[in-house]
């Protein structure tokens, strides 16, 4: 399977508590709910197709709480692909500390979780995805498991909270693969696949 990761953030690389001012507070961050503005049906329509490709999904620990109280608790509304995706395909978890999920059709995943993650990527076709997770997508792009990166990036500067990357890290280079027309609400959508270490040059070099 392919392992993608899609994230929404804001223009200053934010992508804490995106869902609701109390969703996530870790750090005093008080900023929540800074993508509803945002949620436009193109936006929603490219979320939906990235989620009814899913074979499985990988989250970390504290995001897989945040959907399994809200998605793994909803009734099915019986026209969301986002709902069926992840109420009806395995769910991994990679966690030292989490050992007993109450939301059906989950695994977790300790140990070597780098070598379990190999191994789900060789079994299929298809997907596996990741939503969210900013330690988890850190830690995957550090450990080269990353083929695909989708960024939903919003027109908005919170000015606080944990941003996607680091203000250190390893350094990517990314290629464009695709890319959609900014959304009717000023949301940008790319698609980017890891591609080794960026080049470095001086200015004027050719």
């Amino acid at each position: 399977m392919k392992l993608t990761t899609t994230t929404m953030i804001t223009v200053d690389g934010v992508m804490q508590g995106l869902g609701g001012p109390e969703e996530d507070r870790r750090g005093g961050f008080e900023r929540g709910g800074w993508i509803t503005p945002y949620a436009d049906n193109e936006s929603m329509g490219f979320l939906n197709e990235v989620y009814g490709r899913a074979n499985a999904f990988l989250f970390g620990r504290r995001t897989y709480e945040i959907f399994a109280a809200s998605w793994g608790t909803w009734d099915d509304p019986g026209d969301s692909p986002i709902w069926t995706a992840l109420n009806t395909k395995p769910k991994y978890v990679a966690s030292s500390t989490l050992t007993d999920p109450t939301w059906a059709n989950t695994t977790i995943l300790s140990g070597d979780v780098a070598a379990a993650i190999r191994e789900l990527k060789a079994q299929d076709e298809g997907e596996l995805e990741v939503h969210g997770s900013g330690a988890l997508v850190r830690w995957l792009l550090e450990n080269d498991l990353v083929d695909e990166i989708n960024l939903l990036t919003v027109p908005v500067v919170v000015g606080q909270g944990t941003r996607l990357f680091p203000d250190t890290g390893p350094d990517i280079a990314l290629e464009l693969v695709g890319s959609q027309a900014v959304t009717p609400s000023g949301v940008t959508i790319q698609v980017y696949r890891p591609i080794g270490r960026p080049q470095y040059g001086t200015a004027g070099d050719a």
